[in-house]
């Protein structure tokens, strides 16, 4: 089968197609047969370094995956050929998703939302599920709670507002000026342009702050939590600021969840949750891909297709 594998670490250009022999799946695995690959910035991280632990004999990139089931291994009881799933297999273990076949733990995986193609489907699973374990299981965002969420337009910052959006909070975005629209339509009931303000001399009272950025973003975030406000933040754990007293800060690192896969599916099939794939390119421009994400300006996704 075709792969996009890592020759070496380093910048995009290490990332070549090969031929390499097609995984089978064992007990409680699914083989699938891959439509397309979500691109996310942990991809282009561990390219670089190779920092992730659990890499194969050949390292292979990615972890979004939306297709088709195309065998299944011995125990697995829910699943058949045929079936149309998407997840997150094996992370932070090597998946290795940009190819044209994947095996997974059958759990890892969740029945495709009808509602969305492919392209949509391979969009959501990383970043939906890191913004469902912040918001929902780690932040549990009741009504009526006001939610910032930087870095508004980008791969988790789109879902997390229409997440946040779903569990009735009051959610503001912070984004460039061009990307505001995209953030209210999304849901965002307040944006601020983080390029002409300071956000933190125009917010107050906000009771949970999700930061994909770290740094002094994550510190100057805690000035505008109120008493008993979550700073839930993402980038790594040296990005977490000491909070004052009454509130909490914690980092998240998103785990394989079929629960969680479940809910965003159900939330995108009643029309609550729409993932933007704003770059789409074939498998073998990988490399490209990768480019294009370290550039740091991407609104929504990447996502690679796969024939």
């Amino acid at each position: 089968m075709r792969a996009v594998v890592v020759e070496r670490w380093g910048g995009p250009e290490n990332l070549v197609e090969r031929d390499v022999e097609r995984p089978e799946p064992g007990l409680n695995e699914v083989l699938v047969r891959v439509r397309a690959a979500g691109v996310n910035p942990v991809d282009w991280k561990t390219r670089a370094s190779g920092a992730l632990i659990g890499w194969g004999a050949v390292p292979a990139v990615g972890w979004d995956v939306s297709g088709t089931v195309e065998a299944v291994g011995p125990g697995v009881g829910h699943l058949r050929p045929g079936d149309e799933v998407f997840g997150m297999p094996l992370f932070p273990r090597q998946a290795g998703a940009y190819a044209e076949y994947v095996v997974a733990p059958a759990r890892h995986l969740a029945p495709k939302p009808a509602s969305l193609t492919h392209v949509e489907a391979a969009a959501l699973p990383l970043a939906g599920l890191t913004a469902w374990q912040a918001l929902v299981d780690t932040a549990d965002v009741r009504p009526g709670e006001r939610v910032l969420v930087h870095a508004a337009a980008g791969g988790v910052g789109h879902l997390a507002v229409q997440i946040a959006k779903a569990r009735g909070a009051y959610v503001i975005g912070t984004a460039s000026a061009a990307k505001h629209a995209l953030v209210r339509e999304l849901g965002a009931d307040e944006v601020v342009d983080y390029r002409e303000v300071r956000f933190e001399d125009v917010l107050r009272d906000v009771d949970v702050v999700l930061d994909g950025i770290g740094g002094e973003t994550a510190e100057r975030s805690l000035e505008v939590l109120r008493p008993g406000g979550r700073l839930i933040t993402l980038p790594g754990p040296d990005d977490v600021p000491a909070a004052p007293e009454g509130v909490r800060a914690v980092w998240v690192l998103v785990e394989p969840d079929h629960l969680g896969l479940r809910e965003l599916a159900a939330l995108a099939e009643r029309g609550g949750l729409r993932p933007v794939a704003d770059t789409v390119l074939p498998l073998a421009e990988a490399a490209k891909a990768h480019a294009i994400g370290e550039e740091g300006r991407t609104t929504g996704k990447i996502v690679l297709t796969v024939s």
